[in-house]
């Protein structure tokens, strides 16, 4: 696991998000809960955009088994960030993602992340989500296997 604030260079797909008045905390920072949604839209609208699919239909599907992130700077309304995500780990059965949170211009104050969330998905059986399975279905191994680092 990366242990320093990592820099744009550290991801391989991007995406960027609209922040909202409502996103903000009583002391103007972005909310704790919103940085999750945030890592959790970045993986799976990256895993929908690459199969072309429904992923929520798919034979097997990706549970998330641990989220967490790291703070560095603030973030907040008004400005928009931009959500790197990059694949530490794909596993037979499971993809550890890490996804950078920036914001600012990336040839000023945004050229490091925000933050950085830590997100993995263990896949199991659509119709028995106890059972995991192995492997990772062929058209997700597809998807994410670009952004391996």
């Amino acid at each position: 696991m990366v242990t320093e604030r990592p820099d744009r260079t550290a991801y391989r797909a991007w995406r960027t998000a609209t922040t909202r008045w409502s996103d903000d905390d009583v002391y103007g920072h972005l909310n704790n809960a919103r940085y999750f949604d945030l890592i959790d839209t970045a993986v799976n609208a990256h895993l929908h955009d690459a199969t072309g699919l429904d992923i929520r239909t798919l034979p097997a599907i990706g549970v998330v088994a641990e989220v967490s992130c790291r703070y560095f700077a603030e973030m907040g309304y008004p400005r928009p960030i931009d959500l790197g995500l990059a694949v530490e780990r794909l596993g037979t059965s499971s993809v550890i993602y890490r996804v950078g949170l920036f914001q600012g211009d990336p040839a000023d104050d945004g050229a490091l992340a925000c933050a950085e969330g830590r997100f993995v998905h263990v896949y199991v059986d659509n119709d028995d989500p106890a059972r995991p399975v192995t492997p990772i279905p062929d058209v997700i191994r597809e998807a994410v296997a670009p952004l391996v680092v």
